[in-house]
């Protein structure tokens, strides 16, 4: 297929597809006629990429499982590397939701304190000023 057809069955650009080929994500196989040539197994390869995006990986930590695909292997995520790869995210994962329990923490003292210095107090009036 070519560059056109990919992109739209991937859900992406052709702009996005020569981006993914100059990073080395993509091969770079030519047709005949001089255009992009691409077939099912670099939609899965794409699909691939755009999972992990997805679930917020950067696009340098796809490499890993585009890699163990293009070795032939049923499924991007049944090589070494990127069982590796998914056990940094987990770990990045686990590291933001502590912060983000942090602060959730540090707000709601934040609002127990504001309410506890209006106890029976008229509910308080903010008006932007402009």
């Amino acid at each position: 297929m070519r560059i056109g057809e990919l992109a739209e069955r991937a859900g992406v650009t052709t702009r996005t597809l020569r981006y993914y080929e100059s990073r080395g994500l993509l091969p770079a196989r030519r047709a005949v006629n001089g255009y992009r040539a691409y077939d099912e197994d670099d939609l899965r390869l794409l699909l691939q990429i755009r999972t992990l995006q997805d679930f917020g990986f950067d696009l340098e930590d796809t490499r890993p499982f585009v890699e163990c695909l293009r070795a032939g292997h049923p499924a991007g995520d049944s090589c070494p590397a990127s069982l590796a790869v998914y056990r940094t995210k987990l770990t990045e994962l686990d590291s933001l939701i502590a912060q983000l329990q942090s602060v959730r923490a540090q707000v709601g003292a934040e609002l127990a304190r504001a309410e506890a210095e209006l106890p029976g107090g008229p509910e308080p009036r903010c008006e932007l000023g402009g």
